[in-house]
């Protein structure tokens, strides 16, 4: 008698949040993850970095333990900037797959299980990108200028440059090696998973109006800075191609150090 070969089983899940300040958002985000997730794998987990917030956070997170054992929160006693949240979040994730987003629930944690339809086994990563952008008018205009100038300035193929909203494998993270603290870091991701050869799909995802808090981005010291960490990370990257120094290919097409 024949017996039926077991289904393969999915690959396990980490979701992380960088958190800073969200304290009246981050409570739904891990919620509607955790449901997202269960529909997805039975193995994942959820994991929020507290980049040094200084409302209400710290509070929110430490009830949410007691409640979700899935939960683990990683804490940073001083800010570290974006750069640093994501680059805690991506070296605390353990599971196959990582899908990362931000806390502040301008984007819906369900839609996760778009991206996860999309990663096939031609693909390393899947990035979102906005159907429309719920934001005001002048964070609007500078978010299309942002993204043009830098999709040309980095040979850039992807939609939406400005979507932090993305699953990754986490073997990508074997070659890639992230450095920067600052908001670039998205930038310096996708230049190089791009250099480095890893297959990318892209899929439509819903853009909310911030309910809670301010943005961090969007005022003109920082877009100041943001310009002059654009302009580094290009001499380093396109100019001086830092990162590709000694890489040398792998079996599968990507590059290895």
């Amino acid at each position: 008698m024949l017996t039926a070969m077991p289904a393969e089983r999915p690959p396990s899940l980490s979701v992380f949040f960088p958190a800073y300040n969200d304290s009246g958002t981050i409570a739904s985000m891990v919620v509607q993850a955790m449901l997202a997730a269960r529909g997805l794998t039975e193995d994942f987990e959820v994991i929020v970095v507290n980049d040094g917030s200084r409302d209400k956070t710290a509070t929110v997170l430490a009830e949410l333990e007691t409640i979700y054992p899935c939960l683990r929160v990683v804490t940073h006693l001083a800010n570290r900037g974006y750069g640093g949240a994501l680059q805690t979040g991506f070296l605390s994730a353990a599971k196959d797959l990582v899908f990362y987003t931000d806390g502040d629930a301008q984007y819906d944690p369900g839609e996760m299980a778009v991206l996860w339809a999309a990663m096939t086994d031609q693909v390393d990563w899947v990035n979102g990108y906005k159907i429309s952008r719920s934001d005001p008018l002048h964070r609007i205009v500078i978010g299309r200028i942002y993204h043009h100038i830098v999709r040309t300035l980095f040979g850039l193929k992807v939609r939406d440059v400005d979507c932090d909203f993305r699953l990754i494998r986490r073997t990508v993270f074997d070659t890639v090696r992230l450095e920067k603290t600052s908001g670039v870091i998205c930038l310096e991701m996708m230049k190089k998973f791009h250099d480095f050869g890893f297959r990318v799909a892209e899929v439509p995802v819903h853009h909310y109006h911030r309910a809670y808090g301010k943005s961090q981005f969007f005022n003109f010291p920082r877009l100041a800075r943001t310009a002059v960490d654009v302009a580094k990370l290009w001499i380093a990257l396109v100019i001086q191609r830092q990162h590709l120094r000694g890489a040398t290919r792998d079996a599968s097409g990507a590059s290895a150090p």
